[in-house]
C-alpha cells in the first residue's frame, strides 16, 4: 500500500515507527544517502529537498517528503497517534513542531561537530553540545508531570524519540535528565518502535543507557557527515 523510502537516520526512523505503530502495509525502498543516493533524479521527483524519508501512497494516490508531514499524514489516514480535535491535539501538534523546528536540527549539527568532525570547531562544539543539553532539560521538564511527551502516547513521541537514541553522538548522558530516561526507556521496549528502528535493515542494537555515563551500544557511523543528511 505504502513505499517507504528511508535510510537509518532518526528521521527515516520516526516513519517506519510510525508505520509499524499504525499496522500499515509498506515496501521499503532504502535510499542510501552515503552514497548520495538521495540526488538521484528518481528520487529528486518524490522529494524535491533531495531528503529522506518520502512516501508513495499508492491506494491514495499521495506522495509526501519531510517526516513531519508524513507522520500527520499517517496519523489522520489512520486515526491513530493524534487526537481528532481540541487542546489535546494542538498539544501534539505543539511538540511535534518542537521536535521539527529545534530538537532534531540542532541535535543534527550536534551530530555534524561532535561525531563526524571531532576537534575542528571548538566553538561549534560548545555550541551545539550547549543547545542539545537545553533541549534534553526542556523534554525532561515536560515528561516531570506527563508519562508521554504531549500527554498520552502521540505522533510527537515518535517523532522525538528517534533524536535521543543518539545521546551518545550527542555527549549526552541520560543519567542527568531521569524523566528522559524512564520515557526513552519505556519506548524503546515498545514492539513497534524495536522493528522500526531496524528499517530498512538491522544495524545497531537499539542504544540503551549503560551502566556507566549512559552511554549506547552503537558506535557505527550510520548517515555520513553531510549537514542536514538526518
Amino acid at each position: 500500500m505504502i513505499d517507504l523510502y528511508t535510510w537509518s537516520t532518526p528521521n527515516g526512523r520516526k516513519v517506519s515507527i510510525m508505520l509499524e505503530e499504525c499496522g500499515l502495509d509498506y515496501t521499503v525502498y532504502p535510499v542510501d544517502i552515503r552514497n548520495r543516493e538521495q540526488h538521484r533524479p528518481a528520487f529528486v521527483q518524490i522529494s524535491p529537498n533531495s531528503k529522506i524519508p518520502a512516501i508513495v501512497d499508492r491506494e491514495a494516490g499521495v506522495s509526501l517528503m519531510e517526516s513531519g508531514a508524513i507522520l500527520l499524514y499517517l496519523a489522520e489516514k489512520t486515526g491513530k497517534l493524534l487526537p481528532p480535535s481540541g487542546p489535546a491535539r494542538l498539544r501534539v501538534i505543539e511538540w511535534l513542531m518542537w521536535q521539527m523546528g529545534g530538537l532534531g536540527p540542532m541535535l543534527g549539527q550536534a551530530h555534524h561537530f561532535l561525531h563526524f568532525n571531532p576537534g575542528k570547531a571548538a566553538y561549534a562544539e560548545e555550541r551545539y553540545h550547549s543547545e542539545a543539553a537545553r533541549l534534553y532539560r526542556v523534554l525532561d521538564g515536560q515528561l516531570r508531570d506527563h508519562e508521554f511527551v504531549a500527554g498520552e502516547y502521540s505522533v510527537a513521541d515518535v517523532s522525538i524519540w528517534p533524536w535521543v537514541s543518539r545521546f551518545e553522538w550527542q555527549r549526552i548522558d541520560l543519567d542527568d535528565f531521569p524523566n528522559v530516561r524512564r520515557w526513552y526507556e519505556a519506548l524503546a521496549a515498545r514492539p513497534a518502535v524495536q522493528k522500526g528502528y531496524d528499517v530498512p535493515e538491522k544495524t545497531n542494537p537499539v542504544p540503551m543507557p549503560g551502566e556507566r555515563g549512559g552511554l549506547s551500544r552503537e558506535t557505527e557511523p550510520e548517515s555520513g557527515p553531510e549537514i542536514g543528511a538526518e
